[in-house]
């Protein structure tokens, strides 16, 4: 029987703006592709990168568990790995390369991998999965076992044959997605996440993926794993999955880490039945767009399912800029999906985008008024990123030249020509926080006064930073006008 060590290429270490946060999270990914491979007969292991230092430790495992395969099966699920950090590519390769000089076969399956192929050949890599990867995984080891050395018909590959690298045909997508084995938890060390949740934030959470692909064609979105098909697991399948975590684990809360959550009629409601049924006790987070949550009986049952906060793709407070971006939502539409979330008691979320192409400065200042008089409970702010397979990415990558990756997900470097430099958008991430975090002090600094008796540690704290927001955001608009100027 062959062994298989798995591994990932996310170092949260490596990616000090992720890691400040301390809400790591498991490799979802790969942990589904583990568990379909142990159900196919194989002995599975993990080498874990998430919360170590370093990718030169693989080697003590690799001496341990002597695989005949190693896979670097990132987590298609987490939308950083879709960044293609350099810092994570680099770690990759080093796994690949310890794992080559001791004669074991080495595939990958990323976002990075598929859209560099060529790159991770390059480096130890034998085969690149492209696309969802279980079942070419499975297709393909199985060849090997058997001694099939003829890979040019197994979809969804690319590898060297003769010093001449192959791409294979595009495989299709799975549809029944209940027919997958729950991921392999077991070979997680649950413990470690815990720690650092609890000690940060005082309680657990862990990531379930209830859906694959997105059906939306945002031109600056890439889909290289799961494509623009959007398939779903039952209801059921995936309260089964709850509830065997919550009694498993004593996790009470969950990212539900879908590109879009209960997007087919009715998903939402029979889940929202099912939890009920089973009288389980849990909160969850998820990603959306507006224009689904404009019906009141939807966002009744995210609350009533236990659904604590939904981050919204909003990107820009100017109508001009979305539609620009394909993203098929207005910002009427923001506002009042906002509201609809906190009228029933949900916290709504804002994804932010500044700098795509044609942005001028009465953009920005809408996107900066749309946040202020919405006043969401977070804000993510990034700026434009160009990815490989988007239409964005084709206007742009004439421009991109040496530098077609950030190094970690703070880096927020504009890589292209926008309407001001880099260093202006750079200030513009700060300011804009500061602005929002200012607005929330006050707001908490107001509610102390009139209302004494409800003062509690988290609003105190909030409305004593006024103090530090207020300068610092005044500062910070002064340098803005000066790089604006310069640029």
């Amino acid at each position: 029987m062959k062994n298989i060590l798995f591994t990932h290429s996310y170092f949260y270490k490596y990616d000090p703006k992720q890691w400040d946060t301390r809400q790591p999270y498991p490799p979802l990914g790969t942990i589904y592709a583990a568990a379909v491979m142990r159900e196919a007969g194989y002995n599975v292991s993990l080498f874990d990168t998430a919360l170590i230092e370093s990718p030169e430790k693989i080697e003590s495992v690799i001496n341990k568990e002597r695989p005949d395969f190693l896979v670097i099966y990132d987590d298609g699920f987490n939308y950083l790995t879709k960044m293609c950090l350099t810092n994570m590519r680099e770690a990759a390769f080093k796994m690949a390369g310890i794992a080559k000089k001791k004669g074991i076969t080495v595939i990958a399956s990323s976002s990075d991998a598929a859209d560099h192929y060529e790159k991770y050949l390059s480096h130890g890599v034998d085969f690149v999965i492209i696309g969802e990867g279980e079942n070419t995984l499975k297709e393909l080891i199985g060849n090997i076992n058997i001694g099939k050395n003829n890979f040019n018909y197994v979809d969804g590959l690319a590898f060297k044959e003769n010093d001449e690298i192959r791409r294979t045909s595009a495989r299709q997508i799975a549809r029944d997605l209940d027919s997958f084995p729950f991921p392999a938890w077991d070979l997680i060390d649950i413990s470690s996440y815990k720690k650092i949740w609890i000690e940060n934030h005082g309680y657990f959470s862990l990531n379930i993926a209830t859906t694959r692909g997105c059906p939306f064609k945002c031109n600056w979105c890439a889909k290289p794993i799961y494509g623009n098909r959007y398939n779903s697991r039952s209801p059921k399948n995936v309260v089964n999955e709850i509830e065997f975590l919550m009694q498993e684990f004593d996790v009470k809360h969950f990212w539900m880490c879908d590109d879009i959550f209960g997007l087919k009629p009715g998903w939402v409601q029979e889940f929202r039945d099912i939890v009920k049924s089973k009288e389980l006790k849990f909160r969850y987070k998820i990603q959306s767009r507006v224009d689904l949550l404009l019906q009141e009986d939807t966002i009744t049952a995210l609350a009533e399912s236990g659904a604590e906060t939904v981050w919204l793709g909003a990107e820009s407070g100017s109508q001009k800029i979305l539609d620009a971006m394909d993203k098929g939502t207005t910002v009427e539409q923001i506002y009042k999906a906002t509201r609809l979330l906190k009228k029933n008691k949900i916290r709504p979320a804002f994804f932010l985008q500044f700098g795509y192409l044609g942005e001028e400065k009465k953009d920005i200042e809408k996107t900066i008024k749309m946040v202020l008089d919405l006043m969401p409970e977070e804000i993510g702010i990034s700026v434009s990123y160009p990815l490989p397979g988007t239409k964005f990415y084709d206007t742009v990558k004439t421009q991109l030249k040496n530098k077609t990756n950030w190094t970690d997900s703070d880096e927020l470097a504009l890589m292209y020509k926008g309407t001001f430099s880099p260093p202006y958008y750079k200030k513009l991430h700060r300011y804009v926080h500061k602005v929002y975090r200012r607005k929330q002090s006050l707001i908490n600094f107001k509610n102390i006064i009139l209302n004494p008796f409800k003062l509690n540690r988290k609003n105190l704290r909030s409305a004593v930073s006024l103090f530090y927001y207020s300068p610092m955001s005044l500062l910070d608009a002064i340098q803005l006008k000066r790089l604006e100027k310069n640029s």
